[in-house]
């Protein structure tokens, strides 16, 4: 969980260079920047998850849509919260706050 961690904390530090004005961030290369960065940590987190559940390195999924599948495969434990969030935060990361 290391690497997941280290980037979420270079995401904060990215989004530390923007000025804040009004309690928004106003520099959108630092948000999208640190977005990115962020959705990166997730994928890594959502990697080491898969790796303890035996998947892999050459297993791990490439694609959102794998992802999703394999969430849906190994975290149904969870009553499916783990694929709710990490779909939040696809649309919220990677979606609203990277490409738009």
């Amino acid at each position: 969980m290391r690497e997941a961690i280290r980037y979420l904390n270079n995401a904060r530090e990215i989004l530390g260079k923007s000025p804040i004005e009004n309690d928004r961030y106003v520099d959108v290369k630092y948000v999208k920047s640190a977005c990115g960065v962020a959705y990166l940590g997730l994928l890594k987190a959502i990697d080491e998850y898969l790796l303890s559940k035996g998947l892999s390195q050459k297993e791990l999924p490439k694609k959102e849509q794998e992802y999703k599948k394999a969430l849906q495969k190994y975290a149904s434990p969870y009553n499916g919260k783990l694929l709710t969030e990490f779909n939040r935060l696809y649309d919220e990361l990677h979606i609203a706050g990277y490409y738009r």
